[in-house]
C-alpha cells in the first residue's frame, strides 16, 4: 500500500485541495443512501415483508428505491414520492437508475442549459445511469425507449451508484 501514502502525501503537498476534495468524496459516499432498482420486468411492491401481504401496486425494470430496512429476504423500500412498501431482494438489481420528479425535465445532447434538446421527459419517467459529471449532469437513457443524453440531477431521484 506505498504507493496510496505517495499519492496522499502528494494530495497533501499539492494545493491542498486534494485533501479537502478526497475528504468530501468519502463523505459523500459515506451519506449516500443505499439504493436498488428493480431487477426483473415487473415486480409488485407489498405491504409486508412476504407474499402472503397485500400486493399494492408493481412497478417496471429500473425503478429506483432506497432500503429503509433487511428483513428475511425482503427489502422495506421507500421511492420517489415518498411511499414505503416492502420487495423481495432478488427482485432487485444494483444496476443504478433514477426517475424524473418534476413534471417536465428536458433530455439534452451535452451536459448544459445551453445545450440542443433532444427529447422531453414525463414525470415518473425511468432512466438508466450511464455517466455524470461534477456539474450536477447524469448522462442517461431512457426506459425502454433507448434514448440517451443529459439531464441536470436536481430534476431526478435515485442514486449515481448504488449500494446495497
Amino acid at each position: 500500500m506505498h504507493w496510496g501514502r505517495q499519492i496522499i502525501r502528494r494530495l497533501l503537498l499539492g494545493t491542498g485541495l486534494g485533501l479537502v476534495a478526497l475528504t468530501a468524496s468519502v463523505a459523500v459516499q459515506a451519506a449516500a443512501p443505499a439504493m436498488v432498482s428493480v431487477g426483473v420486468s415487473e415486480s409488485i411492491l407489498r405491504k409486508g415483508p412476504g407474499l402472503s401481504h397485500e400486493g399494492l401496486w408493481s412497478v417496471p425494470r429500473g425503478y429506483p428505491l432506497q432500503i429503509v430496512q433487511r428483513q428475511s429476504g425482503w427489502l422495506q423500500v421507500r421511492d420517489f414520492e415518498g411511499d414505503r412498501t416492502w420487495i423481495r431482494a432478488a427482485a432487485t438489481s444494483r444496476t443504478p437508475h433514477f426517475i424524473v420528479k418534476v413534471p417536465t425535465a428536458n433530455l439534452r445532447a451535452r451536459p448544459s442549459t445551453q445545450s440542443r434538446v433532444l427529447g422531453k421527459l414525463s414525470y415518473g419517467t425511468i432512466l438508466q445511469t450511464l455517466a455524470h459529471d461534477n456539474d450536477g449532469w447524469v448522462k442517461v437513457r431512457q426506459q425502454p425507449q433507448g434514448k440517451t443524453g443529459w439531464v441536470a440531477q436536481r430534476l431526478l431521484w435515485g442514486c449515481l451508484l448504488y449500494t446495497s
